[in-house]
C-alpha cells in the first residue's frame, strides 16, 4: 500500500481495510501519508503512526478511539494464536496492533501476513 512503511504493517493494513466499506476506502487514503512514529518494544510489531492530517481528509468514524479493521488469526496447522487489530483516532488511522491468545506461538505483524484468513 505504501513504500514508506514497512512490508508488514503495509500488508496487514492492505488485507485488513480491503473492503468497499466507506470507512475502509477513506483509511485507505490516508495510508500514503502514513509513517511509523513508533514501535512496541516487545517484538509484536504493533506499529503507532504519525499521519499527514492537513493532507488528508478524516474517516467518519467519529472523535474518539475505534476499532476500524479487525482478524482473528489462524495458523497452518489451525491454531488460533491471536488477532490484529487497527484503530482510528478521530478519523484517522492510529496504530496496528498484533495481539497474542497463546504461549506457544509468537504472534507478530510478520507473521500475521501469513495467518490472516481470506477477505470477501
Amino acid at each position: 500500500m505504501s513504500e514508506s512503511l514497512p512490508a508488514d504493517v503495509a500488508d496487514v493494513l492492505a488485507a485488513l481495510l480491503s473492503t468497499d466499506d466507506p470507512v475502509h476506502v477513506a483509511l485507505r487514503r490516508q495510508v500514503p501519508h502514513l509513517s511509523v512514529r513508533e514501535r512496541c518494544a516487545c517484538g509484536c510489531g504493533t506499529a503507532y503512526f504519525a499521519c499527514g492530517t492537513g493532507e488528508v481528509d478524516p474517516a467518519p468514524t467519529g472523535p474518539g478511539t475505534v476499532v476500524v479493521a479487525e482478524a482473528q488469526l489462524v495458523t497452518e496447522s489451525g491454531l488460533y494464536p491471536g488477532e490484529v487489530l487497527v484503530f482510528a483516532q478521530g478519523g484517522y488511522l492510529s496504530w496496528v496492533e498484533a495481539c497474542s491468545w497463546s504461549d506457544e506461538v509468537d504472534v507478530t505483524l510478520a507473521a500475521a501476513r501469513r495467518w490472516l484468513p481470506p477477505r470477501p
